[in-house]
């Protein structure tokens, strides 16, 4: 990005989003019995001609013209009533926990889109190694859940640096001369995102998405640094670094549940 550019989109800021748009107005949450059954919904006043539903991770979001009345939203979502009741549980089929409930031996934990069973074992220092089944952590105090749990959250967040900075680097070659900042993020509404003064952070959770999703969302921010925007030559710009990143984009949704 040229340095005119740069400055007039200084305010401007590039997000991977588990939902397709980049931003998204606040609405009235509300209450519709479908399919027999009670469904929240929010509904976003917006300047448009017809009602417009979708179903996404957080649930139900209505948008509908500011004339139409209240009586109308709901008679139109009893219409689609089948459909959104099966999304909404097909979306709730998705969410997965992303560290184990409880810090034990046996329990599961994501680890590059593989569930791995925890192995506790007594240490003289914390150590965590990573193998096809299972995630053997030694530690001088293996039952104390609490001390456990920040180890493998230090562990992974170090894993999950070595995975994204070497990537940003060899995609930000490819196309620009600009050395981006990396940095790790805890996003609960993101897996990425890039600014215009070449700042890329990354949701330390890539490193327990399968590899090439992980891959996907780096190449995507590193686009960023070229095209701070969503247009054709965004995309374009996206398939030159990662052939195939359709079918990939399309993959993540399944794994936007862990942001949660």
């Amino acid at each position: 990005m040229s340095e005119r550019r740069r400055s007039k989109a200084v305010r401007n800021q590039a997000a991977l989003h588990p939902t397709s748009g980049d931003t998204r107005a606040i609405g009235q949450v509300r209450r519709v019995q479908l399919a027999g059954q009670p469904v929240d919904y929010e509904l976003i006043r917006a300047r448009r001609q017809s009602i417009g539903m979708e179903v996404h991770l957080e649930g139900l979001t209505v948008r509908a013209p500011r004339w139409v009345t209240i009586r109308e939203i709901e008679t139109a979502l009893s219409e689609r009533a089948e459909w959104i009741v099966t999304t909404l549980v097909e979306w709730r089929a998705r969410r997965r926990d992303v560290m184990p409930r409880e810090w034990k031996s046996g329990a599961q934990i994501l680890y590059r889109g593989r569930d791995l069973a925890l192995d506790l074992q007594p240490g003289r220092s914390a150590a965590i190694v990573a193998d096809l089944f299972h995630l053997t952590i030694a530690h001088p105090a293996p039952h104390d859940e609490r001390e456990v749990a920040a180890s493998v959250g230090h562990w992974l967040k170090q894993e999950a640096w070595q995975l994204v900075a070497a990537r940003v680097a060899h995609y930000a070659r490819r196309i620009t001369r600009v050395k981006p900042t990396v940095r790790l993020s805890n996003a609960k509404s993101e897996w990425g995102s890039c600014n215009a003064k070449g700042e890329i952070r990354l949701n330390w959770r890539l490193v327990q998405l399968p590899p090439a999703l992980a891959e996907y969302v780096v190449a995507h921010e590193v686009a960023h640094l070229v095209e701070l925007n969503h247009s054709t030559r965004f995309w374009s710009l996206v398939e030159s670094l990662l052939p195939g990143h359709a079918v990939l984009k399309r993959e993540l949704d399944n794994w936007t549940a862990l942001l949660v």
